[in-house]
């Protein structure tokens, strides 16, 4: 696959953002700091598991480190809650995108993709892949389970989620990497009951390609679709309707987009809608509850500082009363 310069330019800012936010794993506890507000906390792919049985907002992402709060305002943190095999194919240090956090069946699961950057699969790309740690609590410590391997070995696959689908399996959705097929999927794989592993093949859902509202130039100056898929998130409003969000790119600026399965299943087809859900710079968002009930969006968006591209975690409020989600005001400070 040969690269555009677009593309290496892009993967090359993506990199330095994740390697800017220290996304490498470490052994050494991180020093901990109280009373953060939300907006001072530099995080890529932000998620929040608001934990019902401890009261506890718990956030993660591109990083691997959690931070609790009580109120979504003061938060407390990093913690270090990632303990993986040295010895698996993910190596001593691997780096961390995209962390979520998933109760089921009194288990608590981490989902992430970690990076290699030993292992190359060709033309410089490094062996990254979605992966599940697990855990009693839902600060963990979360371990390895079984299987070290859940999707094939020779796949660039990042920024998985978990969806339990109308046939009450859970899946694991995840993205096919942009640089390794030229044109990002998101697609779905079975996983075993007890998440320690996958199960079958791959199925496609949709392509970057199929998104109406992302873009790129070609080298004439032409207009194409963008080939970037990031962080599938999936939901239903309360009228039942199946949704996804997930990020691309408009040239330069990184978007968020939302498409609706005209099914009602994973298995679509799925209309993406015409135009982007979120104000520009704003991407990889999910969706929670607050404990009074309220939905909300967690999402990242970026700003310079001393000439470096940092990425903050913000909130959105959110309206899933109907067919299709409506996005409400930016909330200031968790509020």
């Amino acid at each position: 696959m040969i690269l555009n310069v677009f593309k290496n330019a892009l993967y090359a800012c993506v990199v330095t953002l994740y390697v800017t936010g220290k996304i490498i794993a470490q052994n050494t506890a991180p020093t901990l700091k109280t009373d953060v507000p939300l907006d001072s906390i530099r995080l890529s792919d932000p998620f929040i598991l608001g934990d019902k049985p401890t009261q506890t907002y718990y956030m993660t992402g591109t990083g691997g480190k959690l931070w609790k709060s009580r109120d979504l305002r003061k938060w407390t943190g990093p913690f270090n809650v990632a303990q993986i095999d040295p010895k698996s194919w993910m190596g001593p240090t691997p780096m961390i995108w995209a962390a979520e956090l998933h109760a089921y069946n009194g288990k608590y699961y981490y989902f992430a993709t970690f990076t290699n950057k030993a292992i190359k699969l060709g033309e410089g790309l490094e062996r990254r892949a979605c992966h599940v740690l697990v855990s009693d609590q839902p600060d963990g410590p979360y371990v390895p389970m079984k299987d070290s391997i859940y999707l094939p070995a020779d796949k660039l696959t990042l920024d998985a989620t978990l969806w339990t689908d109308t046939d009450h399996k859970p899946y694991m959705i995840f993205c096919h990497e942009w640089l390794q097929n030229d044109n990002g999927t998101i697609e779905k794989i079975a996983l075993k009951p007890d998440f320690s592993g996958t199960t079958g093949s791959p199925k496609l859902l949709f392509r970057a390609s199929d998104s109406p509202w992302s873009r790129e130039r070609n080298k004439d100056g032409s207009d194409r679709p963008n080939k970037v898929t990031d962080g599938p998130w999936l939901f239903r409003t309360q009228t039942g309707k199946l949704g996804m969000l997930w990020t691309s790119w408009i040239y330069d600026v990184y978007t968020q987009g939302v498409a609706y399965s005209q099914s009602g299943t994973l298995d679509g087809p799925w209309i993406q809608e015409k135009e982007p859900i979120t104000p520009p710079n704003f991407g990889h968002g999910m969706l929670f509850r607050t404990f009074d009930g309220k939905p909300l969006m967690a999402i990242h968006s970026h700003k310079s500082v001393n000439g470096r591209t940092v990425r903050y975690p913000k909130l959105f409020e959110v309206d899933d009363s109907g067919d299709k989600l409506v996005i409400g005001k930016q909330l200031v400070d968790g509020r």
